[in-house]
This record gives structure tokens, C-alpha cells and sequence, in this order.
């Protein structure tokens, strides 16, 4: 399963968002970073206001912050508001007749694999996935390092 670029980019503006909560993010700025048109970012900007995940602020000075706590933004929930559709195999799609169906265990298979997807992902926060470093008093990474020889290889 591949995620709809739009989907892609929403994760990353949450993610360039929420390691700035002491001020607001511009387009621009995000743009910038990750090599994104302003264009389309500013249509992703507006769906996810629209759907509750920022706030923005129009005008000189504005700009968009996280409309709730990263640690309260799960990744499931982002993914499901900004995919179009979850149609793993055609026979999701609705109005598609099948000449397998009711003898196919196809759909069954594929759903249930979507639900675990969907699953895990609702198990992940936004603050989950940002670099250590950006969030204030969380603990930094363990390193790992090996203990003979052969491992270190």
C-alpha cells in the first residue's frame, strides 16, 4: 500500500509544525525545507485546518501552528482524513462487480491487513515521530553498541 502524496506531505507539515510550538510556521518556510511547492502545500494547509489538526492565522505576521498537542494527533487518524480512498484491491471500490464474488476470500484478507495497518498507525502520535532533539525533556535515543567483536561488523 502506498500513501497519496498529499498524505505524505501532511505528515511532514504536521511533523515541520509541531518542532516550532514557540512561534507560527509560514508556507513558505515549510516549503522551503522540504522542496514542496507553496501551491500545493497551501491546499494541504487547508484541509488540515479544515479538519481540525492547525490553526492559521491570515495576513502579515500569520501563519500555522498545531491546533492541539502532538502527542494528541494520531498518525491513523491524519492518514484516514487526508487518503481519497482505501481501495487496496479493486473489489473495494464500490459499484465494482466482481465474477469471483461470494468465492473469493481476496477482500477479506485485504481488509484485514488494512485494518492492521490503520491499527498501528492509531498507536503512533505525531510527537512519536519527530527527532528526538525537537521535543523539550524527552530522552535522547539509546545507542546501541556492540558487545563482541563479531556483532560490531
Amino acid at each position: 500500500m502506498r500513501l497519496a502524496r498529499m498524505t505524505d506531505y501532511a505528515i511532514r507539515l504536521l511533523m515541520y509544525v509541531a518542532q516550532h510550538p514557540d512561534r507560527l510556521c509560514t508556507i513558505a518556510e515549510v516549503a522551503a525545507a522540504y522542496d514542496i511547492s507553496e501551491a500545493h502545500l497551501m491546499k494541504i494547509t487547508h484541509q488540515l485546518a479544515l479538519d481540525g489538526w492547525l490553526e492559521t492565522t491570515r495576513g502579515k505576521g500569520g501563519g500555522m501552528r498545531l491546533a492541539r498537542p502532538a502527542t494528541e494527533i494520531r498518525i491513523g487518524e491524519v492518514v484516514r482524513t487526508m487518503e481519497p480512498d482505501f481501495f487496496i484491491v479493486e473489489c473495494f471500490a464500490t459499484g465494482h462487480s466482481c465474477m469471483l464474488h461470494g468465492s473469493c476470500a481476496l477482500t477479506g484478507a485485504m481488509d484485514g491487513a488494512l485494518r492492521s495497518f490503520m491499527d498501528h498507525l492509531d498507536g503512533i502520535t505525531l510527537a512519536d515521530v519527530l527527532p528526538a532533539r525537537a521535543i523539550a525533556g524527552r530522552p535522547k535515543p539509546l545507542r546501541f553498541q556492540a558487545r563482541s567483536k563479531t556483532l560490531a561488523r
